[in-house]
């Protein structure tokens, strides 16, 4: 069936709304949007699926929200008795999440399956806490996390409380493949699934139970106490994060602590600022302004969904704020755990810290330093929430900290996936630690490398939306693995790491070896003297995103190695992405 019949199918279909009908009729002339919308399926990748909302196959609405339940329903009705079950479900401030939500819920429910709703947006690691205290099954949440406002997304949890990994994913994605009408996903009326207890609401025992081991992960709650002039600007970017850090920190008794209030209550218009991202310095505008204001010592934001924390912190020699990136929040956080857990005598001599391939070779370093292990993972935080939940079962290691370049970290057990509102607490307190000594987190920071090198990395992404930017990322993978590269620019390559193919790959020999790692459409380039970079499609975006990393014995020797990598990679890619270009004549 091509795109004309499959929008067809949705104007005749009885299943479709009114309201989704008119949307449709209003792009009736326009085949180039007609095709966009329904040339594909939203791909229902393997966390979930991401996608701009709209009427079509290939946009995020309540169909196709049915569409990946009804598939995650008969994947749950294969493998365990459903009447047992229950499935989570949480949901963010974006417009329709709300919406989407019930959506799920009713289709689970009339496939027999209970759900547990919150009763209002709540952060996602809030949704995996919930998720292992009541034993759930599974776990929805929708969200687009730090996308710009025409996005929501859904993101799929299992048993443990951490997203979906291998071969389970693939197996899932199976399931909702094979779901092909609109028809085909089941719904049951909501006053129905009340009468039959199958939808039920969360009470709020989960929060209090969750507020408390945040609280628990404390390890100098006395030094917040005498950090009696901390001042500290939180903005949750028109998210979910507001009411539960002000919990924590107010729990915690931070001396002063500020919300943005033009971006406190949730809206997912976000009317401030383009996207809700940590990662973007608009995003900061606001908060920057309030901490000249209040003269604070750090300013914390949260993305939509509450599990990314962005971190500004005040130089006193200069009176400027500094931006921290994702590395350098979660490396002084790593840190100060680890030095305090072993000034107390309690770091464990199992004990493990966890990163992913692009994020930075800091945990490593810090690892080694520490006495304790070492792992990487693929990009994605699930994979550190797939080892700590195999570590739970082996108690081979004990998990001490987890990150990703992303803005994510986690430094407790509580759940298994990153947390914002535990990085806002121990950020908080790494905060007065150090105020309590004169020392401001810039410094300490600047202390970290001194010590141990600078270590840094950075990233850039290409957007290509459509079918042909779809078409345009297959061919620069593509490109890549064919191209035999020994070099980029003037830095060698000294090895390649495919982990589609699960190769590794010696250029100065050419022998190739196994790659013990499951398949992923990813190239890492392992460079001499301690650079490398990574080139991976989007797992949620249309978008080819480029990681790479230096080491080197001080600031200005790895900021100019970074920007002449950084060059040579862009270089590279573009004259890649031309080529596609000129193939296809356009």
């Amino acid at each position: 069936m091509n795109y004309k019949d499959k929008y067809e199918e949705w104007l005749k279909s009885d299943h479709v709304d009114d309201q989704t009908k008119e949307e449709l009729y209003s792009i009736a002339n326009n085949t180039v949007e007609i095709e966009n919308r329904f040339y594909k399926d939203l791909e229902f990748g393997t966390g979930g699926m991401r996608g701009i909302i709209g009427a079509g196959t290939n946009l995020i609405n309540k169909y196709t929200v049915m569409k990946a339940t009804q598939g995650l329903a008969n994947y749950i009705n294969q493998c365990s008795d459903s009447v047992q079950e229950k499935v989570i479900i949480a949901y963010d401030s974006r417009n329709y999440s709300k919406e989407f939500s019930e959506a799920a819920a009713l289709c689970l429910n009339a496939n027999g399956i209970q759900t547990y709703l919150f009763d209002g947006p709540r952060p996602t690691p809030m949704l995996s806490y919930a998720m292992r205290e009541l034993k759930s099954i599974a776990g929805i949440v929708i969200t687009a996390s730090h996308n710009p406002k025409d996005y929501n997304g859904y993101k799929l949890y299992w048993q443990g409380g951490g997203q979906i990994t291998h071969p389970m994913d693939q197996q899932i994605i199976e399931e909702v493949k094979a779901v092909k009408k609109i028809e085909d996903a089941k719904s049951m009326a909501y006053a129905i699934a009340l009468e039959k207890g199958l939808y039920h609401t969360l009470k709020s025992d989960i929060e209090d139970g969750y507020n408390q081991e945040l609280l628990q992960l404390a390890l100098n709650k006395s030094e917040i106490k005498k950090a009696t002039d901390l001042t500290i600007v939180f903005s949750p970017l028109h998210g979910v994060g507001w009411m539960p850090v002000e919990r924590v920190l107010k729990a915690l008794d931070v001396a002063y602590y500020y919300v943005v209030p033009e971006q406190a209550e949730p809206n997912g218009d976000f009317p401030t600022i383009e996207t809700p991202n940590p990662e973007e310095k608009a995003s900061f505008e606001l908060s920057l302004k309030l901490a000249e204001e209040k003269n604070a010592d750090i300013i914390l934001t949260t993305d939509a969904d509450a599990d990314l924390v962005g971190l500004y912190a005040k130089d006193e020699t200069t009176g400027k704020y500094v931006p921290f990136n994702g590395n350098m929040s979660a490396i002084i956080t790593a840190e100060y755990i680890l030095s305090q857990q072993k000034e107390k005598g309690i770091l464990p001599k199992n004990g493990m810290l966890i990163s992913t391939i692009v994020s930075s070779k800091m945990g490593k370093i810090l690892a080694e330093a520490y006495g304790v292990q070492y792992t990487e993972t693929l990009t994605g935080f699930k994979y550190i929430g797939e080892l700590m939940n195999k570590y739970d079962e082996t108690k081979e290691f004990e998990f001490l900290f987890g990150f990703e370049e992303s803005y994510g970290f986690l430094n407790g057990k509580h759940v298994r996936d990153k947390d914002g509102i535990a990085a806002v607490s121990i950020l908080s307190e790494v905060a007065a630690y150090y105020k309590n000594r004169g020392v401001t987190l810039v410094e300490q920071l600047e202390n970290i490398y001194k010590k141990y090198g600078y270590s840094m990395e950075n990233a850039f992404s290409i957007t290509l939306k459509g079918k042909t930017g779809a078409e345009k990322i297959n061919h620069i993978l593509g490109t890549l693995r064919k191209s035999h590269l020994v070099s980029v620019g003037p830095y060698a390559i000294k090895k390649v790491r495919d982990y589609s193919l699960g190769t590794v790959k010696e250029i100065q020999t050419g022998a190739i070896s196994n790659l013990d790692s499951v398949k992923s459409n990813v190239l890492y380039y392992e460079l001499a003297d301690d650079a490398w970079f990574c080139v991976r499609p989007s797992g949620t975006e249309p978008k080819v995103k480029i990681y790479f990393g230096v080491h080197e014995v001080s600031n200005k020797k790895a900021l100019e190695k970074q920007e002449s990598l950084k060059k040579h990679i862009e270089k590279m890619i573009n004259t890649i992405s031309d080529s596609y270009e000129l193939e296809k004549g356009i």
